[in-house]
């Protein structure tokens, strides 16, 4: 054992330059995933902190007991509690003080007339509560409302907005109202609470613009007297309150918000991020593995001799290993430093775009380092694991004779292997895509699929290198012949470096052709289900925004221009006991701007006791016209309802259609999200939009969008995921990217004495710099239209099972464009790879060169 450490440490301090390629690989792999881990626990307690700050001095919160939630939806609706148990709560032992928390949603206008907020995080707006204990923000600047229309924001909403104290704005609530800002808050010692924005109102605007009637609050807030702990407190509330209401301690609170951003933002975060990571990892797995195989290969003689004069094949293989470990402890000791000061450039980073995430010292765990050392080692240790036995295996006479060239790769075994894998992964993909729909049996051959190219990929490398290379012996004589050559020469080996690269530009290509047929559904979806000339939106991404107020349909009604305005709301209710959301409108004016397919039954007589319901519904709920239809409500009050009609498409208009007259007696703060215009006839559609658009202004000045406006703008989110998307994989494309240049640079130093013999023949150094690029872009072209194809089985496998998965039909699309890019970018970093190598071999000493063993 002693001697196999010794000649691993003498191997590696001779080849130093041999295994940096396989250090960078691992150092960045590592880093990054070190890097999210810390980042996410110092998120989480970031978090924890703020909430705790902003709600120490709350020791109790009384809130409805029962919520309803919606599929797709992580946080429930509850009903208002009403404001007199203030009275009640009051003279109970132990309570120093209550105040009503009303709450809605509420979304301000900035300097340049553009809304602030709205893309995902809530615009929230409530009354400003005067006790400044109970009051999770805290007045910085300026003096709390007093009168109407005054109004204290958060600093980062007015820093967002170019706002303050002093400035005339406008509050969405949805319906318009003047406001002047009269003071600046912080939340839990942050200029704000990440991207949500808070506006707080007197307590009598508050009911009159966010609450259906005044007398009711989202919850109410508690102090506890001296000595009181908030568990004692909770238990002296509980028996004064009435049936549905209950009492939490303030730190359950503050874990339910904390909780909430975590489910609804940080895991999914954090997620990504540790994908990527994976993705990384398994890039590196590619270039390290193939990095240890050159070495191996080129220390055969090496190695035979070590077995000639003694030594075992468990020596040899451990010797190969313990230099796999030096490596692989010393890179993922190096990624974990990478990883915290990633995180800590991710931490700066994020407020300079204007993301505020709470600031703090940086949460350091042990998991958080553990984990990505021992994936690093692993991951290092696996991918050397075959190199070192065949080292293990090499004969004592293989130092007596040249090394063969490795044509391993191209066996008949591997390619019956390797069909036999496609065949099967097609078998079962298309069983979980087309015969029995299936999101398990999709993946299941997806991942079949990735391994089947893996293993056929030395057999196809060198068809594939031949046709691809086909050309460079006319473009460019001799030297992209010798170039088509040498990649030709070790199929295993132009296989394993192009796979890294397969794998990147296969996933870069997945997320491409999802979003392009996400945005192709969206199209797909209004062309078929939008009926009207203009549509007016909320914001198409996450929750945010204040909606639309539901006056605006009938104003734009009211125009000459105008056939038909139809404002589609929002409400929510259990139906048979399960959480459904509703839409709430005008059924009639519904089936004249939507394309609603087959209707059986009216949707005109719906009245205040009928509803609609799609087809799909129908078939779960066991439902058909005539039949009766239990709803209750966020109030608590359930009412009997009577199917009138089942209509066929729901993808805008939703799945269950209420009137809003049926609604009324149940809302809370009512808002619009769409409301779609037809225009009469002979009505253009620019004096029509522009109509329209003078009407809205008076109702907060919303984006008047004609179809493919809107089409374009309810996809706008897909393009900002693909934008991450592509910068988290620049990072496994740079890894493929440092495979190539190693694999290269080892495979220079391994034809050093050909080298030297093609410069004594004539070949000059630019010639050999062309050759050796060329060679690095034709393994770079195996890889990216490899992954090319995989990554869009991939994505056609993705769009199938989220078609089977969901009740909406996905259109599946092929971006031509965005492709090519792809490609032309896989080829770029071929080019760029073969830099180094290519200016390196350029410089060899000729004779030095040919007198070399």
């Amino acid at each position: 054992m002693n001697a196999s450490v010794r000649l691993s440490a003498s191997s590696l301090r001779a080849h130093k330059r041999r295994f940096a390629g396989t250090f960078l690989a691992v150092f960045l792999g590592v880093a990054f995933l070190a890097g999210t881990l810390v980042m996410g626990d110092t998120l989480r307690a970031s978090f924890d902190t703020m909430f705790g700050n902003a709600t120490s001095g709350t020791d109790a919160v009384v809130r409805s007991a029962d919520a309803i939630t919606t599929p797709g939806e992580s946080e429930g609706v509850r009903e208002p509690v009403a404001t007199d148990l203030v009275g009640t709560i009051e003279k109970v032992p132990g309570v120093e003080a209550a105040a009503p928390n009303i709450q809605g949603a509420g979304q301000l206008i900035g300097r340049n007339g553009d809304p602030i907020g709205g893309q995902g995080p809530p615009t929230l707006a409530g009354n400003w509560i005067t006790d400044p204990e109970l009051n999770a923000y805290r007045l910085a600047e300026g003096h709390a409302p007093r009168g109407p229309g005054e109004v204290v924001i958060d600093r980062g909403t007015a820093e967002r907005g170019d706002l303050k104290i002093g400035d005339t704005t406008t509050l969405r609530t949805p319906d318009p109202v003047k406001v002047t800002v009269v003071g600046l808050a912080t939340f839990g010692g942050e200029d704000g609470m990440a991207q949500v924005t808070f506006t707080g109102m007197t307590r009598a605007d508050a009911e009159k613009y966010l609450t259906a009637a005044p007398g009711e609050a989202a919850t109410i807030q508690v102090r506890a007297g001296p000595g009181v702990s908030q568990q004692e407190l909770v238990d002296e509330l509980t028996p004064v309150l009435p049936k549905g209401v209950e009492a939490i301690t303030g730190q359950e609170s503050a874990e339910e918000n904390t909780d909430m951003i975590s489910s609804q933002f940080l895991s999914v975060f954090t997620t990504l991020l540790l994908v990527f990571s994976g993705v990384a990892l398994l890039v590196a797995t590619f270039s390290i593995h193939n990095t240890f195989a050159i070495v191996v290969a080129q220390r055969t003689r090496e190695n035979a001799l070590l077995r000639a004069l003694g030594a075992s094949r468990r020596q040899v293989t451990v010797a190969t290993l313990v230099e796999a470990s030096a490596v692989a402890v010393i890179a993922s000791a190096a990624g974990i430093a990478g990883g915290i000061g990633i995180a800590a450039g991710l931490q700066a980073l994020f407020p300079a775009i204007g993301f505020p995430f709470p600031e703090g010292d940086l949460v350091i765990s042990g998991l958080s380092m553990a984990l990505p050392l021992a994936v690093g080692v692993v991951v290092c240790l696996g991918s050397a694991l075959l190199p070192a036995v065949r080292a293990g295996r090499t004969a004592p006479l293989a130092a007596l004779r040249e090394t063969a060239v490795d044509t391993s790769g191209a066996s008949r075994t591997r390619a019956v292997t390797g069909l036999a894998l496609i065949a099967l992964a097609l078998g079962v993909t298309f069983t979980g895509v087309l015969a029995s729909p299936s999101i398990w049996l999709a993946a299941t051959g997806a991942v079949l699929a990735l391994i089947a190219f893996v293993v056929l990929g030395p057999v196809a490398s060198t068809t594939a290198v031949r046709v691809l290379g086909g050309p460079l012996d006319r473009l460019r004589g001799v030297t992209g012949g010798l170039a088509r050559r040498n990649a030709l020469r070790s199929p295993k080996r132009t296989a394993a470096t192009a796979s890294a690269l397969m794998i990147g530009v296969a996933v870069v290509s997945l997320f491409t052709v999802f979003g392009a047929s996400l945005k192709a559904t969206m199209d797909q979806t209004v062309a078929r289900s939008f009926a009207g000339d203009v549509a007016i939106s909320t914001p198409s991404f996450g929750a945010g925004g204040s909606g639309l107020s539901p006056r605006l349909a009938d104003a734009v009604q009211r125009l000459p221009e105008v056939d038909t305005a139809v404002g589609l709301g929002r409400g929510v209710a259990e139906v048979d006991g399960k959480g459904r959301a509703l839409t709430v409108t005008d059924p009639a004016a519904l089936e004249r701007t939507f394309d609603l397919g087959e209707i059986r039954g009216s949707m005109n007589g719906l009245g205040t006791d009928g509803i609609a319901i799609t087809e799909n519904e129908a078939g779960k709920q066991h439902l058909k016209t005539g039949d009766k239809a239990r709803l209750t409500f966020t109030d608590g009050r359930t009412q009997t309802f009577t199917v009138r009609a089942v209509y066929g498409r729901s993808e805008l208009a939703g799945d269950y259609v209420i009137t809003r007259d049926a609604w009324a007696p149940h809302r809370t703060q009512d808002a619009d999200t769409l409301v779609a215009v037809s225009f009469k006839d002979g009505v253009g559609t620019d004096d029509g939009k522009a109509a329209v658009e003078k009407a809205a202004a008076q109702y907060g000045n919303p984006e008047v969008q004609t179809r493919d406006e809107y089409a374009q703008s309810a996809a706008g989110g897909i393009d900002m995921m693909l934008t991450l998307v592509y910068a988290l994989l620049a990072l496994a494309v740079l890894i493929a990217l440092l495979g190539i240049a190693n694999t290269l640079t080892l495979a220079i130093h391994e034809r050093t004495r050909e080298l030297g013999l093609l410069r004594a023949v004539g070949q000059t150094r630019s010639q050999l710099r062309a050759m050796v690029r060329w060679e690095s872009i034709l393994v770079a072209a195996f890889g990216t239209v490899g992954g090319l194809a995989l990554g869009a089985f991939l994505g056609w496998v993705l769009v199938e099972a989220s078609d089977g998965a969901s009740d909406s039909a996905f259109a599946f699309a092929m971006p031509p464009l965005q492709l090519t890019v792809v490609a032309l970018v896989g080829l770029t970093a071929g080019a760029l790879a073969g830099l180094r190598p290519a200016r390196r071999a350029a410089r060899l000493d000729v004779l030095r060169a040919i007198a070399t063993e």
